[in-house]
């Protein structure tokens, strides 16, 4: 089971590194260019129905922020009950 919780806590983290190497990219790479539409094509399936419910508030895109948010506390879940398993 360790290896597992290892494994999602793993995922998590690169999931969440990927959010924000995104965004951060999104401000000064070409998006055409080939690192930003890899990034685009794992984050942004998982940013639209995010965006679809949240509205961008002033000009302000908060979904990045609710997609973290959202795979730390799905890990913490999953870990939570993993460990109960055992």
């Amino acid at each position: 089971m360790l290896i597992l919780i290892q494994a999602i806590r793993a995922l998590s983290f690169l999931l969440i590194l990927a959010v924000l190497v995104d965004i951060i990219l999104g401000y000064f790479m070409d998006p055409y260019h080939p690192v930003r539409r890899t990034l685009d094509s794992i984050v942004q399936p998982m940013l639209a129905p995010i965006r679809r419910v949240l509205p961008t508030l002033g000009g302000f895109d908060f979904s990045p922020l609710v997609l973290i948010i959202l795979i730390d506390l799905i890990e913490s879940i999953l870990v939570q009950l993993l460990l109960i398993l055992t």
